[in-house]
């Protein structure tokens, strides 16, 4: 029997937002508590280094329980910072013989995390940012941190000291902190029960017309667990005394689902993965050349991932959107002398043709906006090709395997990959 709008609101409200909701709550409070608690005690350092690694240990096995054992022996591995090779095979060692693949997607995350600290650190200590290698308790209390151990983000070592001196929690602060915290349950909720039912609800899915449909509703529910798990690491790591006016506790989702282009969404998705790989991979390998620099860097975020054929592709995929999509805006904003490059111009550029708050009807139905407006459908639709994997029908069985990949991308007609050729022929007569 087909339920009215008003029963289907009520049910919806009922059986998935009200206790997905309540689930978001139970599962982190404790993490919250640990996170305000550690660092506004009146205690010495030593003490709260020591707290910062009992209370990490605690969070990974609120989360974990007994998989915490692989991250506490990633903190070991770690604590030879200056083999970030050595530390990336051993993860991919766990992720192929001694982790079944369940765990090992439960936990990569964490691992992840914990890598990015230890080379970051190993970066740090060799440019002189800091000024001496940490002892082994304050190592320790980095890396498991409890405002970043499970959900991240990777902050440096200098954020951490900062957050063990205990800033007093200001009015400022608690509304950051409020604001993080409601977002991610809004962002829970859109992608638990929202996209899941209520596209099928409103657009019934059928033909071949729903291959795209049921694409985009996957794409929109990955994209709010994304958010979720980031203004949810946003939240604990403010919490935990992070200076919440750094760029590694934002987020930058609505550069995603309303992208200007395919550059600002690969550089909003994950901000502080995005902030670590330009300091450490893409500024070191720029005398490699622009392009072998983009290669470089993608292949460490893809390394940090994990031997995983579906993000491997969907990274390989979006470096090539990236880059093709940088590269055609260029030469079109220089050929028109326009606003119209992958990021927003500064407000003293050049070009003739500019953004204007207030402007004629004539003037904003020229090429420009159009230029504009056709790289932004252009990335969304990118995004709803790339957001296809990510079925949340097998979200649960043993990792995407590469048939999974092919097929989506093939019912699809690789629409996207022959989009970026479609740019590059475009873009070969006029460079």
């Amino acid at each position: 029997m087909e339920l009215s709008r008003i029963e289907f609101f009520q049910e919806l409200g009922e059986s998935c937002v009200l206790p997905t909701s309540q689930q978001g709550i139970e599962q982190v409070w404790q993490l919250l508590l640990l996170c305000r608690l550690l660092c506004r005690l009146g205690l010495s350092f030593s003490v709260k280094h020591l707290g910062s690694v009992a209370a990490g240990l605690y969070a990974l096995y609120l989360f974990f329980e007994q998989s915490m054992v692989w991250c506490y022996c990633s903190v070991c591995s770690a604590s030879l910072p200056c083999s970030s090779t050595a530390t990336s095979l051993m993860l991919y060692d766990r992720e192929l013989r001694m982790i079944d693949t369940v765990t090992w997607h439960k936990i990569r995350g964490s691992q992840m995390v914990v890598a990015m600290k230890g080379i970051s650190l190993a970066f740090d200590l060799d440019r002189g940012t800091v000024p001496a290698v940490p002892n082994p308790l304050e190592f320790t209390g980095y890396i498991l941190f409890v405002g970043t151990v499970v959900f991240g983000p990777w902050v440096s070592y200098s954020s951490y000291k900062e957050a063990i001196e205990s800033h007093k929690l200001s009015l400022a602060w608690l509304q950051k902190f409020s604001v993080s915290w409601v977002k991610c349950q809004v962002c829970l909720v859109i992608s638990n029960c929202i996209a899941p039912y209520l596209f099928p609800y409103f657009i019934p899915i059928h033909g071949g017309r729903g291959l795209w449909l049921h694409a985009y509703e996957n794409a929109v529910s990955f994209h709010f667990s994304n958010y979720f798990v980031g203004h949810l690491s946003e939240s604990t790591t403010v919490l935990a005394g992070v200076r919440f006016t750094e760029d590694n506790v934002k987020w930058g989702a609505l550069n995603v689902e309303l992208p200007r282009s395919m550059v600002l969404v690969v550089t909003s998705w994950n901000i502080p993965m995005s902030r670590w790989l330009n300091i450490y991979v893409f500024k070191n390998a720029l005398k490699l050349g622009t392009f072998p620099s983009i290669i470089v860097t993608y292949t460490a975020s893809a390394l940090l991932h994990g031997l995983s054929f579906h993000l491997g592709a969907v990274l390989l995929a979006s470096s090539l959107m990236w880059n093709m999509v940088k590269l055609l805006l260029s030469r079109l904003a220089a050929i028109f002398s326009a606003c119209i490059l992958s990021k927003q111009c500064p407000t003293d550029c050049r070009h003739n043709h500019q953004k204007v708050h207030a402007c004629h009807i004539q003037d904003c139905l020229t090429p420009i906006y159009g230029i504009n407006m056709t790289f932004s459908a252009m990335a969304i639709f990118d995004l709803t090709y790339l957001g296809s994997l990510f079925d949340a029908d097998i979200e649960n069985l043993a990792g995407y395997v590469a048939n999974h990949t092919i097929q989506k991308w093939s019912e699809l007609s690789w629409a996207s990959h022959w989009l970026v050729f479609a740019c590059w022929v475009f873009y070969r007569p006029i460079q």
